[in-house]
This record gives structure tokens, C-alpha cells and sequence, in this order.
């Protein structure tokens, strides 16, 4: 008899924020935004390089951002990222952050989605 796969929590993903072409692709390709969070929190990373997978391991425990990247069933790329605080996390169209993220075979994996905190990822402060 077949049961349900029980995916458990790795850490809480904070206040969910959903970015409006991210969910009209998750909407085209019939993928729920709760399955993508789902998968995010239980470690399940997606198409990330070897190195961020094993840096997100290492990042629950350290409290560092974990970032998961999925491809949709029409190639389109959805990135989610938690912040190192937890305070939130946000689901995105990696071509939406990282306008020149084309799939050319002349650049590594890893270098297609954005790599662990640089100057890009500035958090606002809310005064």
C-alpha cells in the first residue's frame, strides 16, 4: 500500500513572499507555490551546484541563507531563498534577479543563480 511521503521541516521559513511572475509561471506549469515551499523546507535544494547544497546543509545549523533553485516543466527557473534570520522567504523567477541567467553551456552551473550573500542581496531597513 502506497503512503504518503511526510516531508519534515528543516527550519521555518518566515513570512512567505511571492513575486507576481513567479507565481503566474508556478500557475502555467500547474505547480502549487505550497509544494515548492514544501520541497525548500525540507532540504530538498532543487537544481543548485553541488557546493551551495552542501553549503545550505551547513547554513540550518549556522543560520546562514539557503537558497533552492527549481525548473518548471516549461524551463522556467524559480529561485527561493530564505533569509540567514529566517524572517522570511522569498520565491522569485531567477530571471527576474539575475537578468543574463541564460542557460548558454559555456558557463558552470553555479554561476547561473546567485552565490551566497554579496552586495546584491541588501537588506532595506524599515524605519
Amino acid at each position: 500500500m502506497n503512503q504518503p511521503i511526510r516531508l519534515k521541516p528543516l527550519f521555518r521559513p518566515g513570512r512567505l513572499l511571492v513575486a507576481s511572475d513567479a507565481l503566474t509561471a508556478l500557475h502555467a506549469n500547474g505547480i502549487p507555490v505550497v509544494s515548492v515551499l514544501l520541497r525548500h523546507v525540507a532540504g530538498d535544494w532543487g537544481t543548485v551546484s553541488d557546493e551551495d547544497r552542501q553549503q545550505n546543509d551547513l547554513s540550518i545549523a549556522a543560520g546562514l541563507r539557503l537558497i533552492s533553485l527549481y525548473s518548471l516543466p516549461d524551463q522556467t527557473r524559480i529561485l527561493v531563498t530564505t533569509e540567514r534570520d529566517r524572517s522570511g522567504t522569498t520565491i522569485e523567477r531567477l530571471e527576474d534577479v539575475v537578468p543574463d541567467s541564460d542557460t548558454r553551456e559555456d558557463r558552470p552551473a553555479h554561476r547561473r543563480y546567485p552565490a551566497w550573500p554579496s552586495a546584491s542581496y541588501v537588506q532595506e531597513s524599515h524605519a
